[in-house]
């Protein structure tokens, strides 16, 4: 069994025995991989952030093969990365993934998505109907993330009808935010370094990013993953209106707070989201998956896989685990 792993140095394919998998808790699950995606947060982690040791990799479809609840088994799901304490004061709100106690798929204390096997807790499960590929499906929890943010639009009671939003940045989890919120926003804005690459919906017009012209909107989405996209956005937001921050980094912003208190703008962190709900939206709605595809990698070739995906305006990277049904 192979996977991904990162020691603190340098992220490697490893060998594994069965014997040295750890034991399946009850309430967990085994899953097989059958594709899995590479991330900005897995470069990120690559380079030190989270201090984080162990597997690589939270975006996934894979395949049950062992679990308490039979019914699992054999099944295609995608599943939610925060794995909560269930006793806390957040558990018990339904907020698990705000758990002090959590961990956190390939990021947080419990070993990832990139090897050939897996556990995740049976509660963090969504099974994939049939209607929907893995090609489409692997795209879950990054579409979660992006339809968080309609979520939370959605908490503030944004207009929706008179709703101008911009988008920074046209990576991955960027194009994600466009499409989505170009179902709910009167217009979108999406600033990005290759306009034109991958087909978005009707009304979403692409600015490069440097562009200092169009300012003044209700919402900016920052999503570019640098520390000077948070400064950024701060010019290009009206006053009263809202900074969704959608993208974390390794490296520390020294933005200027003034104009947060004297425009009173709002500031939204926002993290992940709904799989079920993003389940749900691909078996309704068209993702363009041939498009948003930079590269498909064997398992075995996991390390090659991300430094593909580390290359400047790479979109998604995929890593094939080999399990089939």
């Amino acid at each position: 069994m192979l996977a991904l792993a990162f020691d603190g140095v340098a992220a490697r394919v490893v060998e594994r025995t069965a014997a040295a998998l750890p034991d399946r808790p009850a309430d967990e699950a085994q899953l097989a991989l059958r594709l899995g995606g590479i991330c900005n947060t897995d470069l990120e982690i690559a380079r030190g952030y989270m201090g984080f040791r162990g597997v690589l990799g939270h975006e996934f479809v894979a395949e049950v093969t062992d679990a308490a609840d039979r019914r699992w088994i054999g099944r295609r799901v995608v599943g939610g990365i925060n794995c909560g304490c269930g006793t806390c004061a957040s558990c018990a709100n339904g907020h698990g993934r705000h758990c002090p106690r959590r961990t956190v798929l390939g990021i947080l204390g419990r070993d990832g998505a990139l090897a050939s096997t897996f556990q995740l807790p049976t509660s963090n499960l969504v099974a994939v109907p049939d209607s929907v590929p893995d090609e489409a499906a692997v795209f879950a929890e990054p579409l979660a993330a992006a339809l968080r943010v309609v979520e939370q639009l959605d908490e503030q009671r944004l207009d929706w009808a008179s709703a101008d939003v911009a988008v920074q940045g046209d990576g991955k989890l960027g194009l994600l935010c466009a499409i989505v919120l170009a179902e709910r926003a009167r217009s979108v804005t999406l600033f990005g370094r290759h306009a034109g690459r991958v087909p978005l919906p009707a009304g979403v017009r692409e600015l490069p990013a440097a562009d200092t012209s169009a300012r003044g909107f209700g919402v900016v989405v920052e999503a570019t993953g640098s520390p000077g996209g948070f400064e950024q956005a701060l010019t290009r937001v009206a006053p009263l209106g809202s900074v969704v921050l959608k993208t974390t980094c390794a490296g520390k912003t020294t933005a200027a707070l003034a104009p947060i208190v004297i425009d009173e703008v709002r500031v939204i962190g926002s993290r992940c989201g709904d799989l079920a709900a993003a389940v749900a939206w691909l078996g309704r709605a068209r993702l363009p998956v041939r498009e948003l595809v930079a590269a498909r990698f064997s398992l075995a070739d996991a390390e090659q896989a991300l430094a593909f995906a580390a290359r400047p305006g790479a979109l998604k990277v995929l890593v094939e685990g080999g399990a089939t049904s």
